[in-house]
């Protein structure tokens, strides 16, 4: 079975870091292109970052490309997101997403993590 699991959200003050990691099994992970989303309470979920199944082509947010960045390791088949300078509002649950790299129908064209609490607060 597909799973994506993430870790290293929690609690941190602002101007603090944080690093999430996701870690792919039970599928073919350098096939799909890695995301980060996020979604606070009452908000819509947005895409926070992209990197292309190589990692060769990254793609942050315009509003937060001064202090995230996105990176993969196919050997590990795990995808992380660097967070520096957070502030309040990057408070949210941060999910991990793969999307295949092709034409796709059907219900192995996406996988989600179950996603994890990023709280930015003093």
């Amino acid at each position: 079975q597909a799973q994506l699991v993430e870790s290293g959200g929690g609690l941190v003050q602002p101007g603090g870091s944080l690093r999430l990691s996701c870690v792919a099994s039970g599928f073919t992970f350098s096939d799909y292109v890695m995301n980060w989303y996020r979604q606070a309470p009452g908000k819509e979920r947005v895409r926070v970052a992209a990197i292309s199944t190589t990692g060769g082509t990254k793609n942050v947010a315009g509003f937060l490309q001064d202090r995230f960045t996105i990176s993969r390791d196919n050997d590990k088949n795990t995808v992380t997101l660097q967070m520096n300078n957070l502030k309040a509002e990057d408070t949210a649950v941060y999910y991990c997403n793969a999307n295949i790299d092709s034409y796709c129908s059907g219900p192995r064209c996406s996988y989600w993590g179950q996603g994890t609490q990023v709280t930015v607060s003093s």
